[in-house]
C-alpha cells in the first residue's frame, strides 16, 4: 500500500484511497490478532517511544501492545517524572529523543500542534495520539474500522456524533474521516458545545437529540471534557443527561440496527446510560478498544516501511 507522508499527524488532508488502505491493513491485523498469531519480526530492531504529556491508559497501552506485537522495543516515557516536568522545553525533549535514535514516536500533548512541532525536529516518524482540541487520528481510524465491520461500508451511512463536540479532538478527526469517506455526519449537542466551524466541515448541526438521532445508523457519544471548559458551558450533569444523555428512549429514534460507540472514558449517567453502554447487541464499545490495537499496528507498519533500513 502507499501512504504519502512520513508522519500521521492528522486525518485532515488524507485522501479516500489512503484511508481505505489503512483500514484494509488494520482489518488484516484484527483477524491476525483474533487468531492468536503475531508478526514479531516486522519491527524487530526498531524502537517505539510513547511520550504522553496527558494521561491515557487506553491509548498508551494500545500503542504499547501494537508495538510489541510487531516486535518493536517499546519505551513508555513518564512525563510526570521526567525532565519535562522540571521545565525542559519541547524542543529540548526533541533533541534528547533524537540522541536516543528512536524510530517511531507516539505523542499525546495538551497543546494543539505539539506533535507537528516535534515532527519537524526529530528524525523519527511521529504519530499524533491526541493534541489539545485538534485531532486524534488513530481513534478515528479505529472508529471507522469498527463501523465498517458492522455495516460493511462507510459511504452513505448516517453517523450522529453527540455531546461535547467543541472540545473533542475525536469528533474533529471523525468528522474529517467520515465525510471524506462519504458518510453523512451529524453533530448533536447544546449550542455552547458545538464549534462555530462545524457546518464548514461539511456536517449537519442539531441541538435536539431526538431529531439528530432520527434514522441514524451509528450513534457516537462523547464525554464532557470539563477540564477544557470555562465555567457555565453546560448545566448540571443531571440536566445534561436529561437532554443529551443517550438512553433507550432517545436511541429509539435511530435505526433499529444502529450501533452505539464511545471513545472512552465513559461518564455513565452523564452522556450515556449504563444499560445502553453495556447492551449486548447495540454497543460496540468493547470492539472499539480491540480495533484500536489493530489500527495502531497498521499505522506503525506503514510508517516503519518508510524508515531507513536497520543496519
Amino acid at each position: 500500500m502507499t501512504y504519502p507522508r512520513k508522519h500521521l499527524l492528522a486525518i485532515e488532508g488524507l485522501e479516500p484511497p489512503h484511508i481505505a488502505d489503512l483500514l484494509d491493513l488494520a482489518e488484516s491485523y484484527a483477524l491476525l490478532n483474533r487468531s492468536g498469531k503475531t508478526q514479531r519480526d516486522l519491527l524487530k530492531g526498531r524502537t517505539l517511544i510513547n511520550l504522553f504529556f496527558e494521561d491515557s491508559t487506553r491509548t498508551r497501552t494500545s500503542f504499547e501492545l501494537a508495538g510489541k506485537r510487531l516486535g518493536a522495543d517499546v519505551i513508555n516515557m513518564s512525563v510526570s517524572t521526567s525532565s519535562v516536568n522540571k521545565g525542559e522545553t519541547l524542543l529540548d525533549t526533541a533533541s534528547t529523543l533524537n540522541a536516543m535514535h528512536c524510530d517511531l514516536l507516539v505523542v499525546r500533548h495538551g497543546q494543539s500542534g505539539a506533535p507537528s512541532l516535534l515532527s519537524q525536529k526529530v528524525d523519527a516518524a511521529v504519530i499524533n495520539a491526541g493534541d489539545g482540541t485538534h485531532e486524534h487520528p488513530t481513534q478515528a481510524l479505529l472508529d471507522a474500522l469498527t463501523i465498517r465491520r458492522h455495516k460493511g461500508r462507510l459511504e452513505g451511512l448516517v453517523v450522529a456524533i453527540c455531546g461535547d463536540i467543541a472540545h473533542s479532538r475525536v469528533a474533529r478527526s471523525n468528522m474529517h474521516l467520515l465525510t471524506t469517506m462519504g458518510s453523512r455526519v451529524r453533530v448533536v449537542g447544546p449550542p455552547t458545545l458545538i464549534p462555530a466551524e462545524a457546518a464548514r466541515l461539511g456536517v449537519e448541526v442539531f441541538h435536539d437529540m431526538k431529531a439528530g438521532l432520527a434514522g441514524a445508523d451509528v450513534v457516537m457519544m462523547l464525554r464532557l471534557q470539563r477540564e477544557r471548559m470555562s465555567g457555565g458551558m453546560v448545566p448540571s450533569a443531571r440536566e445534561f443527561f436529561r437532554f443529551y444523555g443517550l438512553d433507550a428512549e432517545k436511541l429509539a429514534h435511530a435505526k433499529p440496527d444502529s450501533i452505539v460507540m464511545h471513545p472512552g472514558p465513559m461518564n455513565r449517567g452523564v452522556e450515556i446510560d449504563s444499560a445502553i453502554a453495556d447492551h449486548p447487541t447495540r454497543s460496540v464499545i468493547g470492539e472499539q478498544v480491540e480495533m484500536g490495537v489493530a489500527c495502531r499496528m497498521a499505522v506503525l507498519d506503514v510508517l516503519a516501511r518508510q524508515l531507513p533500513r536497520n543496519s
